[in-house]
């Protein structure tokens, strides 16, 4: 059993003791129902906590009980209901039951036939002690105000940890950008064009220089990774290539006629380069739906030997020759594929419409 839970038993049979103890002390006609009333009022209040207004209604009736059996003891464990309805937030419950016992007590005297009416209404007035009603009720709301306010801190307390912690993620993933990117970026191109140069010359190729370009790829790969998931405020799992097909399924449930093709086996695909490929699927079908005034796209991804390539038309208004206009979606692609050592192109087709092509680098070829 909890601790509130034995807590509660604990008042609820010392407030029965108590009506017990002024039923029997003071001189009141010998009444069964009286005493049981008395005690059932006070054991009433065990599950006030889950029950609070069912409580409000038994102390209520118990009181009325014993009032008519003679029993002249003031409704302590109607106050102790009024202050746990209160604290509750069942306020309104308690003021009607309040007010009903106000005018009930008067009847029940008067039924008890000890007094008059003029008696019945002072006596009443007495043992409902209102004094005492209205301070069960302040009493009530100034604990339920209490504790909503510390809920209300306690919630602004969490929020502001989040928030922090955002603030501090992101200041991680600029300052991993900032001192590790362009290093890596430089030893990982370096790398590159020496393993060229030295194939163009018709050289061996030193194994620890091979070492140093492969790892380069897979350190540029993996903190870009890590960017992105630092960044990410998005609480749903990281999409990848499986997603893609969904994509294309909003898409023409928007009303695009696109489509997809897949050519070649998606084996041995790193997840940081499926991540990338549906970014730029996702960003660039963004971008016919906005921009191209497009009926028809094509979603094309080709598993080539070391490499994947990402390739979407549209057939929109874009036309040869002319610029495309630099935008945030397009830069945002581009840092993804150059980051991973890929390549991008986005331009206008030569038969109409517009073409964005990514290849992303998958394995290391020797």
């Amino acid at each position: 059993m909890s601790r509130a839970r034995i807590v509660d038993g604990v008042i609820a049979a010392g407030v029965a003791v108590a009506l017990l103890s002024a039923g029997l002390s003071a001189d009141h006609p010998p009444s069964p129902l009286g005493y049981a009333a008395l005690v059932a009022g006070g054991l009433a209040l065990f599950p006030r906590r889950r029950a609070p207004v069912a409580v409000l209604v038994a102390t209520a009736v118990c009181a009325l009980v014993y009032q008519a059996a003679g029993f002249e003891v003031p409704v302590v464990a109607y106050l102790f209901a009024v202050y746990a309805a209160v604290r509750a937030g069942h306020r309104v419950a308690a003021v009607v039951a309040s007010v009903a016992m106000l005018g009930a007590v008067p009847l029940t005297l008067l039924a008890s036939g000890l007094h008059d009416a003029g008696q019945a209404f002072t006596q009443s007035r007495d043992v409902l002690q209102l004094a005492w009603l209205i301070a069960a009720g302040a009493a009530g709301e100034a604990l339920r105000q209490a504790e909503r306010r510390a809920d209300e801190a306690e919630r602004t307390r969490e929020e502001t940890a989040r928030r922090r912690a955002d603030e501090e993620r992101l200041h991680i993933a600029r300052e991993l950008h900032d001192s590790l990117t362009h290093q890596i970026s430089v030893i990982k191109v370096q790398a590159e064009v020496a393993v060229h140069l030295a194939h163009k010359r018709g050289e061996d190729v030193p194994e620890p220089l091979l070492a140093i370009r492969d790892a380069g790829r897979e350190a540029a790969r993996e903190l870009r990774a890590t960017l992105e998931a630092l960044r990410d405020d998005d609480k749903n799992p990281p999409r990848g290539l499986d997603d893609v097909p969904e994509l294309v399924r909003q898409a023409r449930t928007a009303g695009l006629d696109a489509r997809l093709t897949i050519e070649g086996g998606g084996a041995g695909v790193p997840a940081a380069v499926g991540r990338t490929a549906y970014r730029i699927v996702q960003e660039a079908l963004t971008n016919v739906a906005r921009h191209a005034a497009a009926a028809t796209a094509s979603v094309r991804i080709d598993h080539r030997p070391g490499a994947l390539v990402v390739r979407v038309d549209d057939d929109g208004r874009a036309t040869a020759g002319a610029a495309p206009e630099p935008g945030v979606g397009l830069l945002g692609m581009r840092e993804r594929v150059t980051a991973l050592g890929g390549r991008l192109e986005a331009a206008p087709r030569t038969e109409g419409g517009f073409r964005v092509e990514a290849e992303l680098p998958v394995d290391h070829p020797a």
